[in-house]
């Protein structure tokens, strides 16, 4: 073997801490973000929320273009901004006032978080986001209601039924019963456990005990399934169906008529739900005993009934959708434009701490206090660019809905059937950013728009040839094959070749597994579902 010596030159990315920072706020959601400020907060003594109108750094599309104005001082952060998620040069005149004393905690560089290393505070250096509002403030007028305290104010379905149950004259086993049933309930008001389960679960495998505790549980059970609303406590479909359906025979307003009906409707739920779900009519009809129109019309009337008694009682805090981009129209018709801006509700106000960062900076580091005060200035740095790092996820936010907004202009005026194709390469082509940077962007990320409210992916979309040789948005088609549903006769659904065969006719070509595909992804039943009893 022959030993030498080469030379070879390579290039390679180095993630350094404020890149990956940089990187993970990117694709953090909204309350992701919020979350992980709250943990700064607490972890960072350098780091504040700001709860007054502080002097905003400018910052925007207007700066996102154009090159940073930086002192010779600089070198760290000016290192940064190249290779940063959203490829934006950041303005550093806001911490590069002081950068001399810096040189005396350079043990510090080891970290890896860069930067002018400055303690001294500018005035700049303060809260970003001036538009925003406190988040202490929400609540703050008595004519302002956040969107979540109303939905905390929504009674849930177990406040319901304690409600109910104040009535009820019960012994004190017998109310702790029917209280822990209640609570056991899930969100669909089910009782998915077996009543043995439960009692087992408080017994400790006391025999006597279990026993004792079924029996109250059979009675607490019979209790709860008495409440309003009717079906709960039942433990699959077909015993929900059913319960409701007896509700209503008890009604003193049931003729002979529709009880007959109401009868058959409550045999019909007694056989398997996968008959119920085909809408098999003919075995319906032989296990029942009832005619072919009682039939359908009992099968009517159990569509009719609600699968999930507590549907209307789950808490609506988990489907509020906070958008960070509110795109509103300026002026009408051909000649209207539409603005697109930052929903300042969700952009954190944060700020260095001004006393503790001017105390930092005129204490002297020296002998056995140089590695503390080489680690505060490290936490302070850190700070600024956690600061400097949110501004930036808003930046290629916004940039990104601009160019979003920019591009679907049809679909702003028009609705989704004006809707074009469009995919992550072009808007990375345009923005100079890499294609990942826009996946990062437009994941968990939800755009207030006149139509609604949409995650930034929805804009999005395949292409399907058309006869005139250009593209049609899988968007658009699957909106073209919601309004043909939406319009087609009750009694003679179209099938998926009938829709593919209306789409062609449109001048798109669709295969029919590509519309069962689409239909699917719009939860529209198959056309034998469909079809009216």
């Amino acid at each position: 073997m022959k030993q030498g010596l080469s030379l070879r030159v390579s290039q390679h990315l180095a993630l350094t801490p404020q890149l990956q920072q940089s990187i993970r706020l990117l694709q953090l959601s909204t309350l992701e973000l919020s979350q992980e400020v709250e943990q700064m907060l607490d972890e960072n003594p350098f780091l504040e929320q700001s709860t007054e109108e502080a002097p905003r750094e400018e910052f925007g599309l207007q700066q996102a273009d154009t090159p940073a104005e930086r002192d010779d001082g600089n070198e760290g952060e000016a290192e940064f901004a190249p290779n940063s998620v959203a490829d934006y040069t950041i303005d550093t005149r806001s911490t590069s006032q002081n950068d001399a004393e810096p040189e005396e905690a350079s043990g510090m560089e080891a970290q890896s978080w860069d930067g002018d290393g400055g303690t001294e505070m500018a005035p700049d250096d303060g809260e970003w986001g001036g538009e925003a509002k406190a988040r202490s403030n929400n609540l703050g007028g008595d004519d302002e209601v956040d969107a979540t305290e109303l939905a905390r104010s929504q009674e849930s379905l177990q406040s319901f039924l304690h409600r109910q149950a104040l009535a009820l004259r019960l012994s004190e086993e017998d109310r702790a019963a029917l209280r822990f049933l209640i609570e056991s309930l899930n969100d669909d008001g089910y009782l998915e456990d077996s009543l043995e389960s439960l009692a087992a679960g408080l017994a400790g495998g006391d025999a006597e005990q279990l026993e004792e505790l079924v029996h109250h549980f059979t009675v607490a059970r019979g209790l709860l399934q008495s409440l309003e609303p009717a079906g709960v406590g039942a433990c699959d479909l077909g015993d929900c169906l059913r319960l409701q359906l007896r509700a209503r025979l008890q009604a003193d307003e049931v003729d002979t008529t529709h009880r007959e009906l109401l009868q058959l409707a409550l045999r019909i739920c007694a056989q398997p739900m996968d008959l119920l779900a085909r809408r098999d009519i003919k075995r319906l009809m032989q296990l029942c005993g009832g005619s072919d129109a009682a039939t359908r019309e009992a099968l009517t009337l159990i569509t009719r009934l609600e699968p999930k008694p507590g549907r209307r009682f789950v808490d609506v805090e988990r489907n509020i959708v906070v958008p960070d981009v509110i795109v509103s129209q300026i002026g009408k018709g051909a000649q209207g434009k539409f603005r697109v801006r930052l929903n300042t509700e969700v952009m954190p106000r944060l700020r260095v701490h001004d006393i503790y960062a001017n105390a930092l900076r005129q204490h002297k580091s020296g002998g056995k206090d140089s590695a503390n005060y080489a680690a505060l200035q490290q936490r302070l740095q850190e700070a600024r660019w956690f600061i400097k790092n949110i501004q930036q996820r808003f930046d290629t936010i916004l940039r990104v809905s601009n160019a979003i907004v920019e591009r679907q202009k049809s679909f702003f005026m028009h609705g989704e059937l004006a809707m074009r194709p469009l995919v992550l390469r072009e808007i990375a082509d345009e923005l100079g950013l890499h294609e990942s940077t826009i996946s990062r962007v437009t994941t968990a990320k939800y755009m207030a728009t006149p139509f609604g409210t949409y995650e930034l992916k929805y804009f999005f979309g395949s292409g399907l040839g058309t006869e005139s040789g250009g593209n049609a948005s899988s968007t658009a088609v699957r909106a073209l094959i919601k309004q043909f549903v939406s319009a087609e006769s009750t009694k003679k659904p179209l099938s998926d070749n009938q829709i593919s065969e209306m789409l062609k006719e449109q001048g798109i070509e669709c295969a029919r597994r590509t519309v069962a595909k689409y239909r699917e992804a719009l939860k529209i039943a198959p056309a034998n579902l469909r079809k009216a009893l």
